[in-house]
């Protein structure tokens, strides 16, 4: 009877997991294929004069839903730590689904003009606000769920959750390429990936709404002035800048890298898409690798400025290899090694990130400073390194894009390490459950 019960509490614990993690791999999975897609999104939406325009056209559009990431994290952030995780997650995921909905379905420019251009960009700044509270709330559910034992590792199941839906698109986007004509793949054959997501979501929503609440009553206080004091705004500071260089490797390592071979360095669609796949892979088993070392040892900050000063000092050898050696094997290695470093470290980021804030802001606390990020550097990245690109005509431009936001991070943790006093990690004592 009690192997019975500990199989069926199993499994439910499986059950709830994958509703949290079904939206946010949804999200991504959404922004994967977007990125994947931005050439042919460029020509159906952003008709210009140039090939490279209307792609650069597209890439912005990308980066406007970020703009709206901040407006969320705070609206849902509030909303989840006041009504609860689960109310915030189940509303971010329709509010997600939404925007899916009007990219697959939207009519081209040669249909209706101007109208198409500004749908896709109402689309991405739907998606854009539903993503600024669905990371928070989905952490810190994981979070605050488990065991002191395991936070690592269920705290990864957020990255590995990306890591997958990045896989999924790539192979969405390998497949459709590979099956059907350019022609096809143009007018129709790019929007199958956003009608699968929209169809998929209604399923999360189902199942967050029977989530069980990780938010304690004790919790749900007011506490709006807090967001204004001096001891919420300085881990706010520190954890975005913590973010911002896990965030712009990840953009443009994975998002922005099939759109980079193609136009610069004119590889085929599937090859472009087959160093994403690699990519997504290696980053997916690194990052659960690495909430398994936080359980194992439990240094947050030396796991993660080892991270962010091996991919500091990564950056430029591997654009040099992915720039000059012509060889699609080193290219996916390459790509593929800076993915698994940013899988290694990302893990114990997260929680030093979370420990910062009490319960009662975490989910602002996070939402807001991954937003900050995202939206600043992440969510611009593809643009900025794409008119950087055109107007310097440097292929290494992506490189010192990624180095620059690294030493930020590093600069970060090292401030985090001086003003320990004053942060309090819950998870290293133990204190908070």
């Amino acid at each position: 009877m009690k192997k019975h019960q500990e199989r069926c509490g199993a499994a439910s614990d499986r059950k709830m997991i994958f509703a949290v993690v079904l939206g946010n791999g949804l999200e991504i999975f959404d922004f994967t294929v977007y990125s994947f897609f931005a050439v042919w999104i460029g020509k159906a939406f952003f008709p210009a004069n140039s090939a490279m325009s209307d792609f650069l056209f597209a890439v912005g559009a990308f980066g406007v839903g970020f703009f709206a990431r901040p407006v969320g994290a705070i609206m849902l952030g509030r909303y989840a730590d006041r009504a609860g995780r689960r109310a915030a997650m189940a509303l971010s995921i329709l509010l997600a689904a939404l925007g899916t909905a009007v990219i697959a379905l939207c009519p081209p420019w040669s249909q209706i003009g101007w109208f198409a251009p500004v749908c896709i960009v109402c689309a991405r700044l739907l998606q854009g606000f539903a993503a600024g509270g669905e990371v928070g709330a989905t952490t810190t559910w994981l979070f605050e769920s488990a065991p002191l034992s395991r936070r690592g590792r269920r705290v990864s199941l957020q990255m590995v959750s990306q890591g997958i839906a990045a896989i999924a698109g790539a192979l969405c986007g390998f497949s459709i390429s590979g099956l059907l004509e350019t022609e096809a793949l143009a007018q129709w054959g790019w929007r199958i990936p956003f009608a699968i997501g929209a169809l998929i979501a209604p399923l999360g929503y189902y199942l967050r709404r029977h989530l069980p609440e990780t938010l304690e009553n004790g919790s749900r206080e007011r506490s709006g002035p807090a967001l204004k004091s001096r001891t919420f705004l300085l881990p706010l500071t520190v954890a975005a800048f913590l973010t911002i260089g896990q965030s712009v490797t990840m953009y443009v390592m994975v998002f922005y890298m099939p759109g980079y071979l193609t136009r610069m360095l004119a590889l085929p669609a599937y090859l472009s898409f087959m160093t994403a796949l690699a990519s997504s892979v290696v980053f997916t088993l690194c990052a659960y690798f690495g909430g398994w070392v936080v359980d194992r040892f439990g240094e947050l900050k030396k796991i993660a400025l080892g991270a962010f000063a091996v991919t500091a000092l990564c950056c430029l050898p591997a654009f040099g290899a992915i720039v000059y050696s012509g060889d699609i094997g080193v290219i996916v290695l390459a790509s593929a090694i800076m993915a698994g470093l940013l899988g290694l470290g990302v893990v114990a980021t997260l929680m030093l990130i979370m420990s910062l804030f009490p319960p009662s802001l975490r989910v602002t606390g996070f939402a807001l400073s991954y937003a900050l990020a995202n939206t600043l550097f992440g969510g611009t990245a593809q643009f900025i390194v794409t008119a950087l690109l055109i107007r310097s005509g440097n292929n290494f431009v992506p490189a010192w894009y990624l180095l620059v936001c690294n030493l930020l991070a590093i600069a970060a943790l090292f401030t985090l390490c001086k003003r320990q006093g004053k942060y309090r990690i819950a998870w290293q004592t133990g204190s908070e459950r």
